[in-house]
């Protein structure tokens, strides 16, 4: 089917999800300015629905819409880096200490699924698959935790840091294994019995601190 002829409704799904993966994979990047052909060309779609998908993107603060320079990419300060993986801290620390011991088996299976997905991405040197393992790593536990608020918040977040990441991985290639031995570390502290709630929370503490302090120089 032609994209001109979807429904409007799906269209701005379309737009919305294409330019933000564009974001996140880096391919658009921060600061790089989005101009309306540009766009239309990319997508293969009118105004209307990119205008729409625009609209989401800016409250979500992927992009800066400024009257004089038009649609511009948003960079995330190293303020802002610092600041979120001090909130992630404080809440992913939470969520080892809420879940530690009380994993059933399809979430281990989850977990180990996962696992195995970052491990294959790593020897292959796939550092977008790896940075969406590593992601969704972080976002299963949250879910476990059944707090729906703090694994929205979660996910915001996880969704801002991913480009910042991917080009960490881009950059020193050794992140990959450092960051899949710790997620089987935390696996592995989470479901050892008998349970030890501060050596879980430590080693995701550790794990958070190692990634600030790469990101923030």
């Amino acid at each position: 089917m032609d994209t001109f002829k979807k429904p409007a409704r799906l269209l701005r799904e379309i737009a919305y999800d294409k330019i933000k993966q564009a974001i996140l994979q880096n391919a658009f990047e921060p600061g790089e300015f989005l101009s309306e052909s540009k766009l239309i060309a990319f997508l293969g779609m009118s105004k209307t629905p990119i205008k729409s998908a625009i609209d989401r993107l800016e409250s979500e603060g992927f992009v800066t819409v400024a009257p004089k320079q038009g649609i511009v990419v948003t960079a995330l300060s190293i303020e802002t880096i610092r600041d979120v993986f001090d909130l992630r801290i404080v809440l992913e620390t939470y969520v080892c200490e809420q879940i530690a011991g009380k994993l059933n088996e399809k979430q281990m299976t989850q977990i180990e699924r996962n696992l195995s997905d970052s491990k294959q991405a790593m020897l292959s040197q796939d550092e977008n698959a790896f940075a969406h393992a590593d992601a969704q790593f972080h976002l299963l536990l949250a879910s476990f935790s059944g707090n729906q608020e703090l694994h929205r918040v979660l996910v915001h977040y996880q969704d801002h840091l991913f480009r910042t990441v991917l080009k960490v991985l881009l950059k020193d290639t050794g992140r990959m294994a450092t960051s899949h031995q710790d997620h089987v570390a935390i696996f592995n502290a989470l479901i050892q019995m008998p349970q030890d709630a501060n050596r879980v929370r430590e080693l995701m503490r550790e794990h958070l601190l190692y990634g600030k302090a790469i990101l923030v120089h």
